[in-house]
C-alpha cells in the first residue's frame, strides 16, 4: 500500500551539500502500480537515505519464504468465538470491533497474549502521552511529509504492470513457490488462499493452472493461463480501486489534528513523470529538509472532532452490528435498510388492518376516531419501528 523513505543521519546528495540536516521522514503513499517504489529510489538516490518497504505483503529479505504467527493462527478460528474471548479480556476493545473483523479481534488477542496487557490499555497510555491524539501517539518523527500518488485513469497502466511482472518471471516464481509450499497442501485438499502470504494476489488466480501444468493437454494448459492473467489483471485493479477509496475515506477525511501535511502528485501520465510526479516531489521534500514552505499546496483535509469511527450500532431492523458513525449513517440511508424499512411498514400495516377487520364496535353510534395525517402516522410508525 505505502513505501516509505525513512532518512536518518546519513550524507545527503550532491545537490544538497553543506546542510547540516537529517532528512525527513517521507512517506510515499499510493494505490497499487502508481510508481511508489520508483519514486522512493529516485528520491533515495538524489537525496540519500534509507528505503523502507512498509507493503503489508511485500517479503522482507526472506523471499517469498512462508511466514505463520500466532495472528494467522488466531484468523484460522471461528470470528464469533474470538470475538467472545475478546470481550472477556478486553470488553472496551470488543465493543469497538466488529464480530466478523476476525483481523484486527485476532490482533487485539495477540496482544493481549503476548503482553498480558489490554489491546485498550495500550491505546490509552499512547492517546495520553505528550502530542498523542484521537489517532493514536505522539508523532515519533519531527519533521514528517506524505506524498500521495494518485491516477485518475489507471486501468490501462495496471494491465501493463501485469504483462511487465510476467515478462520479469512472475510464472518461474509462482511455480517454484507452489512447489515448495503449496503442492503438500493441494494432495491434501488443504490450500488456504485466506492467510497468510497465500491471500496475495497471484496465488490463488493461476490455482488451477499450477495443479494441472503437465497434466493436461497444452490447449488446455494455455487457456488455463490466459484465464490466470485475466484474473490477475480484473483483481489488480479492483484491489488498486479499493485502496484508493480507503485513502480518501478512511485516511483524507480523517486525519484528526495531529497527521502531517499530505501532497497530491497525478501520476497518470508516465510520459510526464520527470515534470508531474519526480521534480514536484523534490521540490517539497527539500523544503522540508531546508525548513521552508514547500510552494505545493497541501490536500486540504477536513476532519469532525465528534465523530467516533469506532462507536457500536445494533440494527435491529437488519439484524447487522454497526462500527462507527460514518458507517452507521451511511446504513440507515442504504438500500438494504430502506427496503427493510418498508418491509417492516407493511407488515405493520397488515397487522393494524387485520386486527381492525377483526374487532367489532359495541357502539355503533360512535363515530369512528379520527385517524392522524399521513405524516404523523408515519412518524409513529418510525418511532415503533
Amino acid at each position: 500500500m505505502a513505501s516509505v523513505a525513512a532518512a536518518r543521519a546519513v550524507p545527503v546528495g550532491s545537490g544538497l551539500r553543506g546542510l547540516q540536516r537529517t532528512l525527513p521522514l517521507v512517506v510515499i503513499l499510493g494505490a497499487t502500480g502508481t510508481g511508489k517504489s520508483t519514486l522512493a529510489l529516485q528520491l533515495g538516490q538524489r537525496l540519500g537515505g534509507e528505503i523502507v518497504s512498509a507493503d503489508s505483503m511485500q517479503p522482507q529479505e526472506m523471499g517469498t519464504e512462508k511466514v505463520i504467527d500466532r495472528k494467522v493462527e488466531l484468523e484460522k478460528e471461528d470470528g464469533l468465538v474470538l470475538h467472545k474471548r475478546l470481550s472477556q479480556v478486553d470488553p472496551e476493545m470488543a465493543a469497538k470491533l466488529h464480530p466478523h473483523d476476525k483481523r484486527k479481534v485476532a490482533r487485539s488477542l495477540q496482544v493481549f497474549e503476548e503482553t498480558g496487557i489490554s489491546h485498550s490499555e495500550f491505546l490509552h497510555r499512547q492517546h495520553t502521552e505528550e502530542g498523542g491524539g484521537p489517532l493514536g501517539g505522539p508523532l515519533k518523527f519531527s519533521n514528517p511529509c506524505i506524498l500521495w500518488l494518485h491516477a485518475d485513469q489507471a486501468d490501462e497502466r495496471l494491465d501493463k504492470r501485469v504483462d511487465d511482472m510476467l515478462a520479469a518471471g512472475l510464472l518461474e516464481e509462482l511455480r517454484d513457490f507452489h512447489r515448495r509450499y503449496n503442492q503438500k497442501n493441494v494432495s491434501e485438499n488443504s490450500q488456504d488462499y485466506q492467510h497468510g502470504i497465500f491471500q496475495s494476489i497471484g496465488f490463488k488466480e493461476f490455482h488451477e493452472y499450477l495443479i494441472t501444468e503437465g497434466k493436461c493437454t497444452l490447449e488446455t494448459s494455455n487457456q488455463l493461463l490466459k484465464k490466470g492473467i485475466e484474473a490477475l489483471k480484473q483483481v489488480t485493479k479492483r484491489y488498486a480501486r479499493k485502496q484508493n477509496r480507503w485513502v480518501k475515506n478512511r485516511f483524507l477525511s480523517r486525519p484528526g489534528p495531529i497527521v502531517p501535511p499530505v501532497y497530491g502528485l497525478e501520476v497518470s501520465d508516465v510520459s510526464k513523470w520527470e515534470e508531474s510526479v519526480l521534480e514536484p516531489a523534490l521540490e517539497i521534500v527539500q523544503s522540508f529538509i531546508q525548513g521552508r514552505k514547500p510552494t505545493a499546496t497541501p490536500i486540504k483535509m477536513p476532519y469532525n472532532e465528534a465523530e467516533n469511527k469506532r462507536s457500536y450500532h445494533l440494527c435491529d431492523l437488519c439484524d447487522r452490528i454497526i462500527i462507527g458513525d460514518r458507517e452507521w449513517a451511511a446504513h440507515i440511508k442504504s438500500k438494504s435498510h430502506l427496503n427493510q424499512l418498508k418491509k417492516r411498514r407493511r407488515l405493520d400495516s397488515d397487522a393494524v388492518n387485520t386486527i381492525e377487520s377483526q374487532s367489532v364496535s359495541p357502539d355503533h353510534n360512535k363515530e369512528p376516531k379520527e385517524k392522524g395525517s399521513p405524516g404523523q402516522n408515519d412518524q409513529e410508525l418510525k418511532c415503533s419501528v
